[in-house]
C-alpha cells in the first residue's frame, strides 16, 4: 500500500514497467487493466500532482462508472478536470470502433449460429439511447447481414411502427430474413403487450412476402429479451 502511494506521486513514466497501463496491456492483455487504467491510456497525461490514472478515477467517480462516463455529452465530459474535447472524440471513436467490430463479425458469419454477436451489437447500439429506437438487421438466405439501420424512433407499439414500411424495406434490400430490436429507456426489458402485438403483426406481414422474422430483441439496461427464445416466433 505504501509503495502504491509513493508511486502515485511519480509520473507514470517513472513507474515500474509492469505497472504502466500501456506496457501492462501489451504484456498481460487489455483484460488485465482496470477501467481507470484503460481510460488513462486515452488520457495519456494527467494534471499537476495527479497522474492520468488518478484523473480517470476522479472522472469515473464523478460520473458514477465507466458506462455513465462514456455516455456523457461533450459539454458534461469537459467539466471533468483533465478531460477535454479531444478526449471526448477519442472515447466516441473507441465506442464506434466497438460497434463496427461487432457488425463486421456478423457480416462475416451466420447471425443465427452466433446469436451472442447480434445481442452484443444491438445492446451497444440501443441500450443507452434516451428514446425508443426500432432497429432492423436485414439478412440474406444464409442469414448473413445485408444491411442494418434504425427505422423508427419514438414510442414503439403496433400503431407507431408502420409494419408496411418494414416490409417495404425488407423487399428493397431483397432480404430473406429479418432481426428487429428496440430498446426500453426505462431499463426494464420485459416485453409489453404492445411489443407482443407488434411482433405477431410483423411476423404475419413478413410471412406473406416470404421473409422470415428470426427474432425480436427488447433491450433493457442489463438484460436483453429474445422473442425467439421465449418461443413466440414459432
Amino acid at each position: 500500500m505504501l509503495i502504491q502511494k509513493r508511486m502515485q506521486r511519480l509520473p507514470i513514466k517513472d513507474w515500474p514497467e509492469t505497472e504502466r497501463p500501456r506496457e501492462k496491456l501489451i504484456s498481460q492483455g487489455a483484460c488485465s487493466l482496470s477501467d481507470a487504467e484503460l481510460l488513462a491510456i486515452f488520457l495519456r497525461t494527467g494534471l499537476p500532482g495527479k497522474t492520468a490514472i488518478e484523473v480517470a478515477r476522479d472522472g469515473l467517480m464523478s460520473a458514477g462508472g465507466l458506462r455513465s462516463l462514456l455516455n456523457l455529452s461533450s459539454r458534461e465530459l469537459c467539466e471533468i478536470k483533465g478531460i477535454g474535447t479531444a478526449k471526448y472524440a477519442q472515447f466516441q471513436a473507441a465506442l464506434e470502433l466497438g460497434r463496427r467490430y461487432l457488425m463486421e463479425k456478423m457480416d462475416k458469419g451466420d447471425a443465427i449460429t452466433n446469436p451472442q454477436a447480434s445481442r452484443d451489437y444491438l445492446t451497444l447500439q440501443l441500450r443507452d439511447k434516451p428514446y425508443e429506437s426500432f432497429f432492423a438487421m436485414f439478412l440474406d438466405s444464409k442469414h448473413r447481414v445485408i444491411h442494418h439501420q434504425e427505422l423508427f424512433r419514438g414510442t414503439i407499439d403496433s400503431a407507431s411502427v408502420p409494419v408496411r414500411e418494414v416490409v417495404k424495406e425488407a423487399l428493397r434490400h431483397n432480404a430473406a430474413a429479418l432481426i428487429v430490436a428496440h430498446n426500453h429507456p426505462s431499463g426494464v426489458a420485459e416485453p409489453s403487450s404492445a411489443d407482443r402485438v407488434l411482433t405477431e403483426t410483423l411476423k404475419l406481414a413478413l410471412d406473406m412476402v416470404g421473409v422470415k422474422l428470426l427474432d425480436h430483441f427488447v433491450v433493457g439496461d442489463s438484460e436483453v429479451v429474445s422473442f425467439a427464445e421465449m418461443g413466440a416466433l414459432l
